[in-house]
């Protein structure tokens, strides 16, 4: 090992070898006899421990490398307690965060059924999910400030397990530059839902002086492939979605842990002015004509001052996302699965 702290996927493999060990205790406790809760709410203090703990190896790591740039250790110091400072108050937000999600979906312990018996072909499905399409060939491409992102079901398979999945490939650009390349690997439930198996991501940054100019690769951030290292896999689409539902759409503690929650499986422009919110008028009533749109909140627990909303249409999939936050939206400006693709609104005209 080339450096002296263990890296987080080794930290990772020394708790899956301590993990069994363990496992007697956590059932013997798991109903909350201990007076310390659930499963859930204790899973989410142990992830706080987990968050001050790497926040503290972070912080020694950095004060060693402060003191080696003499001229600017003081500064540098300084920085390092700021930055720990806001971190910890990160931490906190996050159990927060974690703590009431529990609350809406309960204390059982998180563990995905992912017998093959209980997922149908993703190819060939006999119960396809309406509102989120995975037939090959299926293309959509959204514009934002310069960025277009362009998805494409592709004609190939992700064995997960014994799981059989579509790949979905996600390819981010800025003003022509390729900045993020991402497969999403989806399977299908014999129920409708849309299992989300894992991802990987490669994002890119420009680097003046290169020649030639060559997308550099920085990041692979939030990759996670169910059953690998502490990974488990999410519903990214529930076959038959109910307002007020909420479900991980991943978890891979510390690294990936999106939640969604259905807000309204009826939506039409005009009737909610919360969800109204940023939504561009024309767009909606090409897509919702029939007041059947599916509109669902997108978290992290990990960044919970955060949230969008995902705007879905029967036939189509996702047609807008809107960042409240940000006061941003993400439109649909082309698509190949619906008759309605060739009359979506121009980009600007909104």
């Amino acid at each position: 090992m080339s450096n002296t702290w263990m890296g987080r996927s080794a930290r990772r493999m020394l708790i899956l070898a301590i993990v069994p060990l363990t496992a007697a205790a956590t059932t013997a406790t798991a109903g909350g006899r201990d007076g310390r809760g659930g499963i859930c709410t204790r899973t989410a203090g142990l992830q706080k421990q987990a968050c001050f703990a790497e926040l503290a190896d972070d912080y020694l790591t950095t004060q060693a490398a402060c003191i080696n740039d003499p001229e600017n250790a003081r500064d540098c110091l300084r920085e390092a307690r700021w930055a720990r400072e806001e971190m910890q108050d990160e931490c906190r937000e996050q159990h927060e965060a974690r703590r009431e999600f529990c609350e809406e979906v309960g204390e059982a312990a998180y563990a995905p059924d992912l017998s093959p018996e209980l997922f149908q072909d993703p190819r060939s499905p006999s119960r396809p999910n309406a509102w989120f399409p995975l037939e090959v060939g299926s293309h959509w491409v959204y514009e934002e400030d310069g960025e277009r992102i362009e998805i494409e079901i592709l004609d190939a398979r992700k064995r997960v397990g014994e799981i059989d999945c579509i790949v979905y490939r996600d390819t981010v650009t800025s003003h022509g530059l390729l900045v993020e390349d991402t497969d999403d690997w989806f399977g299908l439930r014999t129920n409708g839902d849309v299992e989300y198996c894992g991802e990987e991501v490669k994002d890119y940054e420009y680097f003046g002086g290169d020649d030639p100019e060559e997308p550099e690769l920085v990041s692979i951030e939030g990759r996670f492939k169910a059953g690998v290292e502490l990974a488990k896999s999410g519903t990214a689409f529930l076959g038959t979605p109910v307002p007020g539902s909420h479900y991980r759409q991943e978890w891979d503690p510390g690294n990936a842990e999106d939640v969604g929650e259905v807000l309204s499986v009826d939506y039409a422009w005009g009737h909610d002015a919360t969800l109204d919110e940023l939504v561009p008028q024309a767009l909606a009533e090409l897509m919702c004509a029939d007041g059947d749109c599916v509109v669902i909140a997108d978290r992290s627990l990990l960044d919970p001052s955060a949230f969008e909303r995902k705007y879905y249409a029967r036939g189509v999939g996702k047609f807008l996302e809107t960042k409240p936050e940000e006061g941003a939206f993400v439109p649909l400006v082309g698509c190949n699965v619906d008759p309605r693709c060739d009359a979506l609104p121009i980009a600007g005209d909104e």
